[in-house]
């Protein structure tokens, strides 16, 4: 029997609930579950003219295409983002999360939630990587940026920039790559050792010191140690060339130091085939390289393409764990 793909519905004030009615409403014959409350996916559908038509996933957990309910209690308005919105996105997400652990779900989709609206909440949440990462209780998840033409993970991730420095430490760095290391194998290289490029910090990767010693002290000694480990690393290389094409031609994941060191040069490169995966977690989970998109909630206009990869990218990494393909 397939074990069904478990799909968050996001924050309801954002674009996720579109991208939910259009995964919904694609053929496929791996069971799809969509966490979140019926009446505002059904309110969504009438307003974007999309079809909604799905089971109830406590009733018929085996269905094709389910909504496992998650009641929100109130009347979301799209383009709106607040408290109620941001409470309501973070129990599906625990929702979710559960089921994978227990085995109940194959992996999880996640459409998109507002930092800033969890923050106002009263919420201590820097972003899904890292709930997700400290629901599981693994020591470190790595966030890593996928699509045909490039991968980019992160030493770091949703921090701001004036703390990237005391961030990026020789331990970090180190578990990092190796994380990535034995997660790009398993599910992206067949088991061969993935070439990873190491970006500098600083720019020219510090210039031998003269423009920064983080190279020097913490970058250069993670990447020795780590090659003592097996780990196929390179670097420190300035980031200015290491997004290149021919550099990206010969590497199989870059590893940037910061959250906009790599994400603007991955969205120019590949916006609507781009993926966030979460590598380190005991289960797969990857969402769309996008936010909520407030501005352009419930006018239909939605682009689902990355929340299609997403789901194509997640099946692909589970394929072994269920039955033939979506």
């Amino acid at each position: 029997m397939k074990i069904p793909v478990v799909i968050t519905s996001g924050d309801p004030a954002g674009v996720g609930p579109e991208l939910c009615l259009d995964l919904l409403s694609r053929p496929g014959s791996v069971p799809l579950a969509v966490v979140g409350d019926r009446r505002l996916l059904a309110e969504r559908a009438k307003a974007v003219g999309a079809p909604f038509a799905a089971d109830d996933f406590e009733n018929a957990p085996n269905a094709r295409r389910a909504v496992l309910h998650c009641p929100a209690g109130f009347a979301a308005v799209a383009g709106r983002p607040g408290p109620e919105t941001a409470r309501h996105a973070l129990r599906q997400l625990n929702i979710a999360a559960e089921g994978c652990q227990s085995g109940r779900f194959r992996a999880m989709v996640t459409a998109p939630v507002s930092k800033a609206a969890m923050r106002d909440a009263g919420i201590a949440f820097t972003g899904i990587t890292e709930h997700l990462a400290s629901a599981a209780k693994v020591p470190r998840a790595v966030m890593l940026m996928a699509s045909p033409k490039m991968r980019a993970a992160l030493a770091t991730t949703h921090i701001p920039l004036a703390e990237v420095p005391r961030a990026v430490t020789r331990a970090g760095l180190l578990e990092t790559l190796a994380i990535l290391d034995s997660e790009l194998r398993a599910k992206f290289t067949n088991g061969r050792a993935p070439n990873i490029k190491v970006a500098g910090l600083n720019p020219h990767a510090g210039e031998n010191g003269h423009c920064g010693r983080e190279e020097i002290e913490v970058i250069i000694p993670a990447i020795a140690e780590a090659r003592k480990r097996g780990v196929a690393a390179e670097g420190p290389f300035p980031a200015d060339t290491l997004f290149t094409k021919q550099s990206l031609l010969e590497t199989d994941c870059c590893l940037a130091m910061y959250h906009d060191q790599a994400l603007p040069v991955f969205k120019r490169a590949d916006f609507d085939n781009g993926v966030n995966v979460t590598l380190g977690l005991p289960y797969v989970r990857v969402s769309p390289d996008h936010g909520i998109a407030a501005d352009i909630a419930g006018r239909g206009t939605v682009r689902p393409h990355s929340m299609r990869a997403a789901l194509a990218l997640a099946l692909k990494m589970t394929a072994p764990q269920a039955e033939g393909g979506q």
